[in-house]
């Protein structure tokens, strides 16, 4: 074993002693640096981080004054867009009342110039349809009474309303009863037979072309200057006395006044001829389309082309039949006229 090494001495103690004192404040003051130091560097740190904080806070404030200020613009646009948006409601409200009134106004004029427009046709078609059975009546003009009727008929079709069907109806029933009507043309017929009236001044009398004739058959003169001179004295001293020989179917001598008597007695046969045509007369007519005919051959001459054309006409006249029931118009005209009165009754 080894023995225990001596404790220091006294001397050594008390040196040992002064310079740990003198080691304590040092290591107080490094103390003291270290942590002023490190206060430093953190009131740094922390003064970098609150200006970096406040430059963010015044960057941040900054985009919210802008955003501020931007909706504040836009808060304001939006008021002034709500603004004029309540202007042009207001407007489009007012219009829209403006047009509601006008669209009444057209309603009530359409419908006033509706059923205006449909009493000016019901009037023109009744009006038609008057003109019509009177010349179906009068005149017998079927053809013009069937298209008077078609007429009427298209202008309804034309309409389309369903008020105007029970007229239609009508129309329907009376164009068929006039189409199952003989095909028989009065009023040509009547032209015809003033055609023949007009031509009974020009047509030749029988004696007129008998005298022709003989005159045309006498033999020319022979013969020198002198014996044709004598020829033409001796016909003119003939002619101051005439005598002629009436046989039997040699047509009448007539002078001039009874000539005119017998062309007047022509025209007066046609005239009631026609006269029986438009009054249907067929007895009438017949006998006086006869006796016309019977006049021509035995007062004109029936061999010109006059005469043969009056006779020819006369014979077509008289082949044709009048006698037949006229039809009538008048379901037509009831059902218009009813209809009319039906609207003036109806109130409003």
């Amino acid at each position: 074993m080894s023995e225990p090494e001596p404790s220091a001495t006294p001397a050594t103690a008390s040196r040992a002693e002064p310079e740990r004192a003198s080691r304590v404040p040092r290591l107080a003051l490094i103390a003291v640096v270290l942590a002023a130091a490190l206060t430093a560097l953190f009131w740094i740190d922390v003064r970098n981080r609150i200006g970096g904080t406040q430059e963010e806070l015044a960057r941040r404030l900054r985009d919210i004054e802008a955003d501020s200020r931007e909706a504040r613009s836009l808060a304001r646009q939006a008021q002034e867009g709500q603004r004029e948006a309540q202007v042009k409601v207001s407007q489009l409200e007012g219009k829209l009342a403006e047009s509601q009134s006008q669209q009444l106004a057209l309603e009530a004029l359409y419908q006033d110039l509706s059923r205006n427009r449909d009493e000016w046709q019901l009037a023109e078609i009744e009006q038609v349809l008057a003109i019509a059975s009177q010349q179906l009546q009068l005149a017998g003009n079927v053809r013009a009474a069937l298209l008077a009727l078609q007429l009427a008929e298209a202008r309804l079709a034309r309409a389309d309303r369903p008020q105007f069907v029970p007229v239609r109806r009508a129309l329907a029933r009376d164009i068929e009863r006039l189409r199952a009507t003989p095909a028989v043309d009065l009023p040509a017929m009547s032209v015809r037979l003033d055609s023949l009236i007009a031509s009974v001044d020009s047509l030749p009398l029988a004696f007129e072309e008998r005298t022709e004739r003989a005159t045309k058959e006498a033999p020319p003169a022979q013969g020198g200057v002198l014996s044709r001179l004598g020829a033409e004295i001796w016909s003119e001293l003939k002619q101051l006395v005439v005598i002629r020989r009436v046989e039997g179917t040699e047509p009448p001598l007539l002078p001039p006044p009874q000539a005119y008597f017998v062309r007047e007695n022509l025209r007066l046969r046609l005239l009631n001829a026609r006269l029986s045509l438009l009054t249907r007369d067929e007895a009438g007519y017949r006998e006086d389309l006869r006796a016309s005919q019977a006049w021509i051959q035995r007062y004109f001459d029936a061999r010109s082309r006059q005469g043969a054309d009056a006779l020819a006409q006369i014979k077509q006249l008289s082949a044709t039949s009048i006698s037949f029931e006229m039809p009538t118009i008048s379901d037509s005209l009831e059902a218009v006229r009813g209809f009319k009165s039906r609207r003036e009754r109806k109130p409003g």
